[in-house]
């Protein structure tokens, strides 16, 4: 909520738990961290605790308390996304300075590990699946898509984002990958160094990328490290010769079989300083590319050109026009699904949907409707 006309830089103050945000020419925001989790803009938004104040004229902002101040009632400012990020920026940074400062819940209660593992939807299912007590950190990225350059770094942190903010319709708010980036970034330097770590990760692209990631992110911490390779120990120990779909990713093994594999793979040892050293050179390697989309070829991530699935994007709307009575519009969700029915390999279905509008814009298909998500438009070859 902020004034039309637009305002000077931020200024903060902090009386813990409250943090004040002056902006000129009078107004005061004053949220209080309630909480030792670090926020994104949407929890800012819709379950942040924050009051709006004007300055008196001639009052401080250095000098401002809140408790003796009256909040404005029936009036408000209009804060636009750029400013929502800074602040949440700042709330994050002072939310992580008192995590140091104090034992963390998720550790004071004796917590037996950390569990580190890309995506958030395979940590939701070690989350169900582990026993207690344990902390699992779920990276909410795709590794094998977009590009790694110096992604240890802000500036090429900031270049991922800006190609996925132009290119891939993650179908979120502003700032709220940049958001998730950065904490899971802070919830893995906020690990304490005498708690083991277990890295999960499958025969895939996007899990043995984030995997040399992690260890890069962890160069620098004591802590014993552990590998689980989930889709090797699911065919060792789950998988029946009966079953028709293999198993790629962490994010396909239910719940109940993940506890049975960290049970089967818990008596491995740790990685030992010389497999650390190579993970984190070939992290290294990776991070000078320029590639786009990775795959998992004969145990290796290979770069592969952005065009890659487009033939078989083709071959499949050929396939679903020779179904129909008259070659018509198809919707662009079930292009993508039966796409990936054929394929023997996890893929991101944002970036194929990002193929699909590149081969619009490239006239290959023609576009019916507006292609703000998968489920908005309709598509045909020309």
């Amino acid at each position: 909520m902020r004034d039309k006309k637009e305002l000077a830089a931020i200024k903060t103050k902090i009386n813990f738990p409250f943090i004040y945000f002056f902006m000129e020419p009078n107004v005061v925001f004053v949220y209080k961290i309630e909480t030792q989790n670090y926020v994104t803009v949407s929890d800012f938004i819709k379950r942040g605790q924050w009051e709006t104040f004007e300055l008196d004229h001639g009052e401080i902002f250095d000098m401002f308390n809140h408790e003796v101040s009256k909040p404005l009632e029936g009036k408000g400012y209009f804060i636009n996304e750029v400013d929502l990020n800074i602040m949440v920026e700042e709330i994050n940074k002072h939310i992580q300075k008192n995590r140091h400062s104090l034992s963390l819940p998720q550790y004071a209660g004796g917590a037996s590990a950390v569990h580190i593992i890309t995506s958030e939807s395979a940590a939701g299912s070690l989350r169900v699946g582990l026993e207690r007590p344990k902390v699992v950190i779920g990276f909410p990225d795709c590794f094998s898509i977009g590009p790694l350059w110096k992604l240890d770094e802000k500036i090429g942190q900031a270049y991922r984002n800006e190609w996925l903010q132009e290119n891939i319709n993650f179908e979120q708010d502003d700032y709220e990958y940049q958001n998730k980036f950065t904490n899971t970034l802070r919830e893995i330097e906020d690990i304490p160094t005498e708690v083991p770590i277990y890295i999960w990760y499958g025969n895939n692209a996007d899990e043995q990328t984030g995997l040399r990631f992690f260890l890069n992110l962890l160069r620098d911490k004591t802590n014993e490290i552990f590998l689980i390779n989930s889709t090797d120990l699911y065919e060792r120990y789950i998988h029946s010769i009966d079953e028709e779909q293999p198993t790629f990713h962490t994010s396909q093994i239910e719940s109940r079989n993940l506890r049975l594999l960290f049970e089967q793979g818990n008596g491995n040892q740790p990685l030992s300083d010389r497999d650390r050293i190579q993970f984190q050179r070939e992290w290294e390697t990776l991070s000078l590319t320029s590639d786009v989309l990775r795959l998992w070829i004969n145990g290796e991530i290979i770069g592969v050109s952005e065009h890659y699935y487009d033939p078989q994007i083709i071959s499949t709307l050929e396939k679903l026009h020779i179904e129909q009575e008259n070659k018509d519009f198809i919707q662009t969700g079930r292009v993508i699904g039966e796409t990936l029915q054929q394929m023997d390999e996890v893929v991101n279905v944002f970036f194929l949907e990002y193929r699909i509008r590149h081969l619009v814009y490239s006239g290959v298909l023609e576009l019916k409707g507006i292609p703000k998500s998968m489920r908005h438009y309709r598509v045909k070859l020309r």
